[in-house]
């Protein structure tokens, strides 16, 4: 429609600050020059349908959006915070278009957004209380692997909640955070969980983890209530594992290493003078280069780094 056809209350240029928007608005432009959505700035525009975003805002501040119960999508592209209860009960929002920019969800940021299907957030660091508590429609979460907490209750009630993607971090969920998600019966983990999984080194180690990472799915749906803590429970059950391989895997390293050097020596240095470096040695053999190489299959780099082997037995002796 075009902005000149509409009435001078019903299409706005919001040019924040203290401006005073009129209750009865249905369309906006955020002017270029807008860095922050102010605190009540729409609330209770109940005739707000659109509002067209521009990657410059960068803050949405408390009870912005409160009460747009017309409100059907939005985009927020520069956004890197959203505050306390900003899109509370905008009951009839049902796309949130999050940019790569979003760090925070303030307390009840999207409480009772009724209509709200499902969120992707991927570079959320924070979640507050009750964010999306009673969000009755929303079935799928996919949450950042760089999320740090999620409050308490933040996706409450969510009786058609179906699936969550969420990190492994420790004391990541509050309490109850999934209280009331009947339906929920899936968690997929994100982050480098998988890969290093993958780059242990025996295949009885494999097939643990993955069993165990799969375990959450085959319980969930027969787990009506306390899915928070059964999640939680899991969570903390497969750090353990995976630590336990990992130090498992660096020790079977380590002793493949020593092995693999012990016969690079025997091999090719049947003469060294027994005074002689053990650094100048170990090159002379070949093992400088040879070890890092030849045990490359044994070790992923972005998983399991190798520290310098040469720091690792210097003044060590065979």
């Amino acid at each position: 429609m075009a902005e000149e056809l509409l009435p001078p209350n019903v299409f706005v240029v919001y040019m924040g600050g203290s401006q005073r928007v009129p209750r009865d608005v249905t369309h906006v432009r955020v002017h270029k020059s807008v860095k922050i959505i102010t605190r009540d700035a729409f609330r209770g525009c109940r005739n707000l349908v659109s509002i067209e975003m521009h990657d410059g805002v960068e803050i949405i501040e408390a009870w912005a959006f409160c009460g747009c119960t017309s409100l059907g999508t939005i985009k927020l592209p520069g956004v890197r915070i959203i505050g306390n209860g900003a899109f509370f009960q905008c009951t009839a929002l049902e796309d949130v278009v999050f940019g790569d920019k979003l760090e925070t969800i303030g307390n009840e940021a999207f409480y009772c957004c009724t209509s709200l299907r499902s969120i992707k957030l991927p570079k959320i660091r924070a979640i507050g209380e009750g964010a999306f508590e009673y969000c009755e429609q929303l079935t799928e979460v996919e949450l950042s692997e760089d999320l740090e907490t999620v409050g308490d209750k933040a996706l409450a009630y969510c009786p058609r909640l179906r699936r969550i993607a969420l990190s492994l971090k420790a004391n990541l969920l509050g309490y109850y955070v999934f209280d009331g998600c009947g339906d929920l019966s899936q968690v997929d983990l994100v982050g480098g969980i998988h890969k290093t999984t993958s780059s242990l080194l025996l295949d009885s180690w494999r097939n643990n983890m993955n069993d165990e990472i799969n375990r959450i799915n085959q319980l969930l749906p027969n787990t009506p209530r306390r899915k928070t803590a059964l999640i939680q429970q899991w969570m903390e059950k497969v750090r353990e594992r995976i630590t336990h391989y990992k130090s498992e895997h660096y020790a079977l390293l380590k002793y493949n290493m020593t092995q693999l050097e012990l016969a690079l020596w025997d091999a090719n240095l049947p003469n060294v003078d027994a005074a002689a470096s053990r650094v100048v040695a170990r090159v002379t053999c070949g093992a400088n280069i040879i070890i890092p190489h030849v045990l490359s299959f044994l070790n992923d780099a972005d998983v399991f780094p190798l520290l310098d082997y040469d720091q690792q037995h210097k003044g060590s002796r065979c």
